[in-house]
């Protein structure tokens, strides 16, 4: 936005192509791989992969989802990330549900409590943050390349 970095995003007929539509292109192929390929193990460790990639390139931009226009989505996409790789860390290290036990319903109560404290304070600081920043990121963006 302030033209410090050279432009090498793809611009098609005056469009910007945003890394969501690649995200998105990627996650389609990966669903026409495993529909369509039989994969050995290393096959599915490399579709594995660029579904992580799809989804990183998709998710980094969620706010686009939302709305298309503003310094909110800047501010989305990043929580969206943050929020998104949370979720995946609690699943894949989380026992089964039939290995729970008290201790972790506890941690994980807790867990949950700090997490919603800290997303609390997050927007109460990015609240203040719009106020004192938010008009000089607004002329920047005006500034730009329309």
């Amino acid at each position: 936005m302030a033209k410090k970095v050279p432009d090498l995003f793809l611009h098609m007929g005056g469009t910007h192509v945003h890394h969501l539509n690649y995200g998105i292109f990627l996650l389609s192929a990966v669903g026409g791989v495993l529909l369509f390929v039989p994969l050995q193990e290393t096959g599915r460790k490399w579709v594995a992969f660029a579904y992580g990639f799809g989804m990183a390139l998709t998710f980094d931009e969620f706010g686009m989802w939302l709305h298309l226009g503003g310094s909110y989505w800047q501010r989305a996409s990043f929580d969206a990330v943050i929020v998104v790789l949370s979720l995946l860390g609690v699943i894949a290290f989380a026992p089964k549900l039939d290995r729970m036990r008290a201790h972790h319903w506890a941690v994980g109560g807790v867990t949950l409590a700090a997490v919603l404290t800290f997303y609390w304070m997050l927007f109460k600081s990015m609240k203040l943050a719009e106020a004192r920043v938010g008009p000089r990121i607004h002329a920047i963006e005006e500034s730009g390349p329309q």
